[in-house]
């Protein structure tokens, strides 16, 4: 692995929806500008540790294959969207260690020898790192969807910005699958609601600790669960947020558009 001396930061970015992103879709042009741009400012990373909404486990699970496949995990699609691939090399010393890492905080962590990349994780990465040069190890979120465990994987995470590991969330702000097919004109309003929130909570929070217990009980925030009926899609920046505050950093909003008549936004903390 080569060395690489930087503090890495710690990305929270919205994946789309589905592979469209990838197919040209009009309405995820924003959103590709900004995935095909936001490595442009970051050192490259030894490796890349890619949390992923589209994978639930009952404890932490990490991809650890040399080879990992793809797992197209959507349907309806033309073609093309079953013909994509990424070919970045799985790390199996890495998920090894950070394993371990997690183990030694007391959460329960193990490996998957045979999970492939889903498209949470290379939609994405094919547009931030189109050259899938870069080493991936896959994490899955865990399948009671507790917040406060999601901020503590990621304060165990957190050395890992010292190895030139960069850790990335992939989700969504906002996720109603009902709102971005929906024609009721409320919507966008809504969901700007609950972004004003996640915004000011990561960005302007007067302290981590401030901020950590709002991110817990994000239920309580204007139009949470509109924004978020199940939090499978918010849940990676929890991780995020624990990785990239442990040394009381704020986060910018480095991302903020329009993807199906609602606002989205994605996040780093440098």
């Amino acid at each position: 692995m080569q060395v690489n001396t930087s503090r890495m930061p710690v990305l929270f970015v919205p994946h789309g929806g589905g592979p469209m992103p990838l197919l040209n879709d009009v309405n995820h042009q924003e959103l590709c500008t900004f995935l095909t741009s936001v490595t442009a400012s970051i050192p490259t990373p030894t490796a890349i540790v890619l949390i992923t909404a589209h994978w639930e486990e009952s404890v932490v699970t990490l991809s650890s294959s040399p080879n990992p496949a793809i797992l197209y995990d959507y349907y309806g699609f033309p073609p093309q969207a079953y013909q994509l691939t990424y070919p970045a090399a799985g790390e199996p010393e890495l998920a090894a260690q950070i394993a371990n890492m997690l183990n030694e905080k007391g959460i329960a962590a193990r490996l998957d020898s045979n999970r492939a990349f889903d498209h949470g994780t290379f939609v994405p990465l094919k547009l931030m790192y189109p050259e899938a040069d870069i080493p991936v190890v896959q994490m899955s979120l865990i399948n009671r969807l507790d917040p406060n465990a999601h901020i503590a994987i990621g304060e165990a995470l957190a050395p890992l910005r010292d190895q030139g590991v960069l850790i990335v969330g992939s989700g969504m702000s906002f996720h109603n699958m009902r709102a971005f097919f929906s024609s009721d004109p409320t919507v966008q309003s809504r969901s700007a609601e609950f972004d004003y929130w996640l915004t000011q909570t990561l960005t302007a929070s007067a302290s981590t600790a401030e901020a950590k217990a709002a991110l817990i009980y994000w239920e309580m925030a204007p139009e949470a669960r509109f924004s978020h009926p199940r939090e499978e899609h918010l849940l990676p920046l929890h991780v995020c947020f624990g990785a990239g505050s442990c040394d009381s950093s704020q986060a910018l909003r480095n991302f903020n558009g329009i993807l199906l008549n609602t606002l989205i936004s994605g996040y780093i903390w440098q």
